[in-house]
C-alpha cells in the first residue's frame, strides 16, 4: 500500500493542474465512484476520470440523483463524490437535509463556482449567494479553494474528515483556481 501511495504522490506531484490534483487526490483516499452533471468548468477532470480505468464515472440528469447514487454506494462499502457547478447544488438542500446528513453519508462534492468574477447570468448570481448559508444552515462542511498550491491539502484533508466523521463535505471551486466558464463573443 504504501509503494502506490509513493506512486500516486509522485504522479500528483507531476501533473500539478488543478483537475490532476483533484484526480490523484480522489485516486489516493480510494474514491472510484464519481457521478456528475455536465459541467463546461469540470470538463478536463470528468474527461481525466473517463480516461482513467480505476473510476467508475457517468453523468446523471440530476444533482440529486448523483447524490442518491453515492450515497447508496457508501451504504454498500464504496466511495464516491459527486461533481456539479453552483446551479446544481441548489437543488440539494433537501437531499441533503434528509439524507446524507441523517444517515451520516460522506458525501463529497466538488461544485464549480459560478455566479462571481464577470458572470453575465444573473440567476447564477444569486445561487452563488444562497450557497453557502445553506451549507451552513445545514452544518456542512465547506472550503472555497481559489489556490492552486492549496487544492491537494484542503481536498485530502477535507475527504479524510468526511469519511472519518461521516459527514458531508462540499470543496468549492472558485474561478481563482479554475479558471471559470469563458464567454465566446
Amino acid at each position: 500500500m504504501a509503494v502506490a501511495e509513493q506512486q500516486t504522490s509522485s504522479q500528483a506531484s507531476s501533473d500539478k493542474s488543478w483537475h490532476g490534483i483533484v484526480l490523484q487526490t480522489l485516486k489516493r483516499n480510494e474514491i472510484s465512484l464519481v457521478p456528475y452533471v455536465p459541467d463546461r468548468v469540470l470538463t478536463p477532470l470528468i474527461k481525466n476520470l473517463h480516461a482513467d480505468p480505476f473510476f467508475t464515472s457517468f453523468a446523471t440528469a440530476r444533482e440529486e440523483e448523483a447524490v442518491g447514487i453515492v450515497s447508496g454506494a457508501w451504504m454498500g462499502g464504496r466511495r464516491g463524490a459527486v461533481l456539479m457547478q453552483t446551479s446544481g447544488f441548489a437543488t440539494l438542500a433537501n437531499v441533503l437535509a434528509s439524507l446524507a446528513v441523517p444517515y451520516q453519508i460522506p458525501l463529497i462534492m466538488f461544485v464549480s463556482e459560478r455566479g462571481t468574477l464577470g458572470e453575465f447570468n444573473y440567476g447564477q448570481s444569486l445561487v452563488c449567494r444562497t450557497m453557502r448559508p445553506v451549507l451552513d444552515s445545514l452544518a456542512l462542511e465547506h472550503h472555497t479553494i481559489t489556490r492552486l498550491d492549496e487544492l491537494e491539502f484542503i481536498a485530502d484533508r477535507s475527504i479524510k474528515q468526511a469519511v472519518t466523521t461521516q459527514a458531508p463535505v462540499a470543496l468549492i471551486l472558485n474561478p481563482l483556481l479554475t479558471g471559470g466558464k469563458t464567454f465566446d463573443k
